[in-house]
Formats: C-alpha cells, sequence, structure tokens
C-alpha cells in the first residue's frame, strides 16, 4: 500500500489569502509558529492529521481540494506539457517537476497557462471535449471518494437483496424506478447495445452483450438513476468549456459508479491484496472482464486506503489510444503521444488469449512492469467485423516485486527492454525499429554505411 506523504502548500496559501490573513495570523488561528506555516506552504513539510482537523474546524478547509486543485493539473499533467516537441532538447525527469512544484506552486501554475493558451490561442482542452475531460480525470487521479463511498453502500443493500448482483439489480430497477429490464434481439435494436426507454419504463439490452458487458450495463443505467444529484455536482464544478464536454464526463462519472458498484472500493483493494492482485482470480470473484478489472485498479486512491497506483491504456491494431488513465501512477506511460512499437501493449495482439508481461527501462533509468492483454470488442450481428484492443496495465518495478505475476521475473535493468517516449522525442541511437529522427537534431548522413537506424544523428 503506498504511504506516501501528503502536502498542501497550494492550497493552504490560496485559502490564506482568500481569507485575506498574513502568515502570522493564520500561524495563530491554527496554534503554530509563522515559520512552520512558511514550510507548509512552501510544501517542506507535510500536512499532519490533527493540522488537517484543525484547518478543517477553523476555516471550513475541504480536503478533497488537496487532490483536485494542484498547480497545472499536478506532476503528470506539467510532465505531459513538456513532453511537447518544443521541450525535446530539454531533460526534465518526474523528480525535477515534482521539486517544481514543491518549492513554486504559483510558477508552475503560470507555465501550465500559459502553455495552455499557445498556438491557436486557446487550449487545447476549450475546443476538444475528450481533452477537457482528461484534464479532469487527472486533476482527481481518477478517484472520486464521494462516488466510490455512495455506491459501496448502494452494493451492500444490493447484496442483502440477492446474492447474484445482476438479479439485485434487476429488481431494484423494477421496484424503484419502475424499470423493466428487456433481453432484446439484435434484429428489434440493430445499432444499439443499450437503450433505457423512459416513456416504456424498459432498459432494453442487446443480446449481443456478452455477461460482463451486460451486468455493466444493466449497473450504469442503476448508476444514472440512483445518483445523478452527486454526479451533477461534480460535473457543474468542473467548469467544462462545453457541453459536449459536460456530457462526456457526466458519462465517465456514471461509469466510474458503475464499476464501483460492480467491483466495491473495500472488497476490490481486499481481494487485490489477498491475492497479490492475482487478476484472474479478481475477474472471477467480481465477474468482471479483463478490461473492466483494469479500469479499477487505476482508481484505488482512497486516503488511508491505497492500492498500487496502476496505470492503464487501450489502443486498436494501428496503435491509436482509445481508453488512457494515468491514475497515481506518474507515468509517462499512459500519455497518447508516448507510443513505442517495442511495448508489450502492442505485442499483445500476436499473442491472443495469453497475457504478455514485461520490464521496460525509459531513458531516464525508470524501469516499469507493465503487462498487457488483446482483448474483443463488442460483437456484431451481419457478419460485421469484431472490434480489437490491447489493454494495458503497468506500475514503476519497485512496487510490483510482491504481485503474483512477477514471481519468477527479474524486474532489474538487467532484464528490462529499453524504450522511449515515441520516436520524435526518443534519444536512443541503437533502436531498429526507429520510424522517425528525434526533432531538434542534426541528421547524420552517410552513404558509405549503415546503421542499425536509417536516421544517424547527433546527441546535442
Amino acid at each position: 500500500m503506498s504511504t506516501d506523504k501528503l502536502f498542501g502548500g497550494h492550497a493552504i496559501r490560496r485559502l490564506r489569502r482568500s481569507q485575506g490573513l498574513t502568515q502570522l495570523q493564520m500561524a495563530e488561528r491554527l496554534g503554530v509558529s509563522s515559520s512552520y506555516l512558511n514550510l507548509l506552504e512552501r510544501n517542506q513539510r507535510a500536512l499532519t492529521a490533527s493540522l488537517l482537523v484543525r484547518l478543517t474546524e477553523e476555516f471550513a478547509f475541504d480536503p478533497l481540494t488537496l487532490r483536485n486543485d494542484d498547480p497545472g493539473g499536478g506532476a503528470d499533467a506539467l510532465r505531459s506539457r513538456l513532453q511537447h516537441p518544443i521541450f525535446a532538447d530539454l531533460s526534465i525527469d518526474r523528480s525535477v517537476i515534482i521539486d517544481w512544484l514543491m518549492s513554486a506552486p504559483d510558477t508552475a501554475e503560470a507555465f501550465a497557462r500559459a502553455f495552455d493558451k499557445m498556438g491557436t490561442g486557446e487550449s487545447a482542452a476549450e475546443t476538444d471535449p475528450t481533452d477537457a475531460v482528461r484534464l479532469q480525470v487527472e486533476r482527481w487521479n481518477n478517484h472520486f471518494p464521494d462516488l466510490d463511498h455512495k455506491a459501496e453502500e448502494l452494493a451492500d443493500e444490493l447484496r442483502l437483496s440477492s446474492a447474484e448482483l445482476s438479479t439485485a439489480i434487476i429488481d431494484r430497477l423494477r421496484k424503484k424506478h419502475q424499470i423493466t429490464v428487456n433481453i432484446v434481439s439484435v434484429q428489434t435494436m440493430p445499432d444499439r447495445l443499450h437503450r433505457l426507454d423512459l416513456a416504456s419504463r424498459q432498459l432494453q439490452i442487446s443480446e449481443m452483450l456478452n455477461v460482463f458487458s451486460s451486468n455493466f450495463a444493466l449497473a450504469f443505467h442503476l448508476s444514472w438513476l440512483e445518483d445523478s444529484a452527486e454526479i451533477a455536482a461534480l460535473v457543474r464544478g468542473a467548469k467544462l468549456p462545453n457541453q459536449s464536454a459536460e456530457r462526456l464526463f457526466r458519462r465517465h462519472l456514471i461509469s466510474y459508479f458503475a464499476a464501483a458498484i460492480l467491483m466495491p472500493y473495500t472488497r476490490f483493494l481486499a481481494a487485490c491484496e489477498e491475492t497479490g492482485y492475482d487478476l484472474a482470480i479478481i475477474q472471477r470473484r467480481f465477474r468482471a472482464s479483463f478490461e473492466q478489472v483494469a479500469h479499477r485498479l487505476t482508481t484505488l486512491q482512497r486516503i488511508g486506503a491505497r492500492g498500487l497506483p496502476f496505470f492503464m491504456i487501450r489502443i486498436d491494431r494501428a496503435g491509436q489510444v482509445s481508453k488512457r488513465f494515468a491514475g497515481a501512477s506518474g507515468s509517462p506511460l499512459a500519455d497518447i503521444h508516448n507510443q513505442c512499437p517495442l511495448r508489450a501493449v502492442h505485442r499483445a495482439f500476436e499473442q491472443r488469449g495469453e497475457m504478455v508481461v514485461q520490464v521496460v527501462q525509459l531513458e531516464d533509468d525508470s524501469l516499469w512492469f507493465t503487462l498487457a492483454q488483446a482483448v474483443d470488442g463488442h460483437a456484431h450481428a451481419g457478419g460485421r467485423p469484431t472490434a480489437a484492443f490491447s489493454v494495458g496495465l503497468g506500475l514503476r518495478a519497485d512496487l510490483a516485486k510482491d504481485l503474483v505475476l512477477t514471481r519468477g521475473i527479474d524486474l532489474s535493468a538487467a532484464n528490462a527492454v529499453p524504450i522511449g517516449l515515441g520516436c520524435r522525442v526518443c534519444l536512443r541511437t541503437d533502436c531498429s525499429q526507429r520510424a522517425h529522427p528525434p526533432q531538434n537534431r542534426t541528421l547524420t548522413i552517410n552513404e558509405r554505411d549503415r546503421g542499425l537506424t536509417p536516421f544517424g544523428f547527433t546527441g546535442d
């Protein structure tokens, strides 16, 4: 379990300024010295539980602001910006960014705002709904504690109704919401997987869905009916730029709530720790698919009960990223631009039915344990091809030593595959898979010989 210290300098300083207080005045109200408060605001001291309680009592401070108000969206969002090609000649690793956030959070926020206004004169998040929602999810580290707690309570109620969760959901939909559930033929509903028809009070689920997807559809619509107020509050608080972004974020939150019903936080985390994160057992225990379990693993960041910080990514055969969640992993491997064909998530298509495990080493020498599995999308009738994806998971190699999947695997650099974060920014000179030269480097072309890559370049 993670034991990361809790820092809140940026949030405390903003609170103090909003109250119009000097450091001395706020320190007196908190019962600490002004020098200690100064260290807290500069993130040179971690928040203690007693001080957090005092902040809440004295200033009605909301501890959730510590999770969703990091300057620039936090270290991972800043790192994502710094991976832009214009910074390709700089070596700025995550530790440097963390030091920056701790020592000068306001300048980090200023940089983020300025960067987001570059180019077109407006942030990509202001024009692309998916970017806007992604930034919001990253701000929360894909962990929404209020939704998790409420979903857990609902899951407990459902278990009292029936040992079979799907039966319990169907029963609750009928009794509480006057909604009946019907499995319909693909001929009746050829272009939908599930549909809630409020006029006829029916939830229609396509016969083409497997049991995992069918259960998720049930939980999704129950979530929409039961937790609309809490979800609406989160959407309002996000202050997204347009209606499309709001609807995408709402759908993400409904899906989050549905997953939390199917895989309640406390029981799910306990199963992970009891089994050494044995994904096969966890899938069977919660009757969930590999992809559903992978999603859930990125959300385990409850204060006092944190799971391992996994990232997740899903790609198609062309390498296009359709889902990605960095969670609390801090991994650049979850970024849409940082794709390397040497990664396991690309190889999984060649080994269908198998879980492909791999230790990789980035250019900053960080080591990551990754695994991937090819999965099928929803089946279609009429001979249309079924979508195919590869779902990848990963976490820092030093955190993976106790996993069932790493038994017998050397997690050291000696066994790691050296990879980059995309050819345009990768400076490895010995990669035979290179498709493009790195940006901001001078090409060296010699007609008399050929190296391992078609693009030789200087390293300065």
